[in-house]
């Protein structure tokens, strides 16, 4: 993890270079109650007392840090120079700011961004009174851009273990299907995908309470609803979107399957003409991902198509990126609408991740849906989970 962060932290110097900003910031204090996420791209640990880890565009890292935890983010080798301070916080600050003199200083707050928007408001007071009586209040920036660029732009490390995680979310998907039948509820399902991510030491990708979510028949809850005591039938689809935590990293996959009634050898045309929409929209959609586009018009490409084929548009966005957490990065493949803010319009950029996941309804049968992970290269993208090709089949 140590060579991880150094990863990190060096690629974050290029984005300060590629963004023109001087000094990017991260000012802290009980980061155990109140986390900010960008520690855990550049540091790993928490910080008690007011402290700031700072990334400089000429390469220069730096930490200021309450005395007692002067050797512990020593010991992570990821600083420069690290100062520890006994009473006052200020004096050693500005001392810093005045030595490297920054145009431009990036801290931690977003208006978009969730993962940009660590710093609280008072804690920005705090800030601000620090910086009283300096220029530097004057030259207060979002990290927004730099942070998105940083959570977004996977490292070859990073590819590595999130392939891991979907090869292994994919085995037990395996699993699950030999373990489907009717008369199995969706709690069951559940609880036996817990059972065998423990077994292997994953934790899960989101909140216990809807990973895995398991959805069966027509009669199903919503899109991030938990499971329930719903009973698997013949004639129903079934579909769960699940992920793991994986060496601090997350995979977030769904896959289908189709129960089938007395006498049937294939889905009815119906459920298999769902299924069929749904792939290949994903499919158009990968194939129209490009660097520099923005993620709403890969939305327009699958939502387009579903609703050319008869059905409704989805209720959500076509896709969003996925890192160390599982709704990450800055920018989404995401329609026009106000909720998303400017995540849509963000570009694309080569070396992020993005789930495809639209969705339509199979009247009498169920939500038909599949959800796939990519990474966008150079020219278009890749996908990095095996495409679901053929609707499973439970007899």
């Amino acid at each position: 993890m140590s060579n991880l962060f150094k990863e990190k932290i060096n690629q974050a110097v290029e984005i300060l270079k590629e963004k023109e900003v001087d000094m990017w910031l991260t000012f802290v204090r009980e980061s155990s109650i109140a986390h900010d996420p960008a520690l855990d791209m550049i540091a790993g640990i928490n910080l008690t007392w007011e402290s700031a880890l700072i990334i400089n565009r000429d390469g220069e890292t730096a930490a200021i840090v309450g005395s007692l935890e002067l050797d512990n983010i020593k010991n992570t080798g990821l600083f420069d120079s690290v100062e520890g301070y006994l009473e006052s916080f200020t004096k050693s600050f500005t001392a810093y700011l005045d030595k490297k003199n920054p145009t431009k200083i990036a801290i931690n707050f977003s208006k978009n961004s969730t993962l940009a928007d660590g710093l609280t408001h008072g804690l920005y007071l705090n800030l601000l009174e620090h910086l009283k009586n300096t220029p530097y209040a004057e030259r207060l920036i979002s990290s927004e851009e730099i942070i998105a660029a940083l959570r977004g732009r996977k490292s070859q490390t990073e590819l590595n273990i999130m392939k891991e995680a979907i090869d292994e979310t994919l085995k037990i998907f395996d699993d699950v299907t030999g373990f489907l039948k009717p008369g199995v509820t969706e709690l069951e399902i559940s609880k036996f995908v817990k059972a065998k991510a423990a077994e292997k030491g994953f934790g899960m990708a989101w909140d216990d309470d809807h990973c895995p979510a398991v959805f069966t028949g027509p009669d199903a809850g919503g899109a991030h609803s938990g499971p329930t005591n719903n009973i698997v039938q013949k004639g129903h689809i079934v579909n769960m979107d699940f992920g793991i935590l994986h060496k601090g990293y997350c995979s977030d996959l769904q896959r289908m399957w189709y129960i089938l009634r007395d006498g049937e050898t294939e889905a009815p045309a119906e459920v298999k003409k769902g299924f069929e929409v749904i792939r290949d929209s994903i499919q158009k959609a990968a194939a129209a991902i490009k660097p520099g586009m923005q993620g709403c018009q890969i939305d327009d490409v699958a939502r387009n198509y579903i609703i050319e084929n008869g059905y409704e548009g989805y209720p959500h966005g076509l896709g969003h990126q996925v890192g160390k957490v599982a709704h990450d990065g800055g920018s989404g493949l995401f329609p026009r609408w106000d909720r998303y803010g400017n995540a849509p319009f963000i570009p694309i950029e080569e070396g992020q991740i993005y789930t495809i996941e639209p969705r339509l309804t199979v009247e009498g049968f169920g939500t038909a849906t599949l959800e796939e992970e990519i990474v966008v290269t150079k020219n278009g993208c890749k996908f990095i989970s095996e495409p679901q090709k053929e609707l499973i089949l439970v007899r």
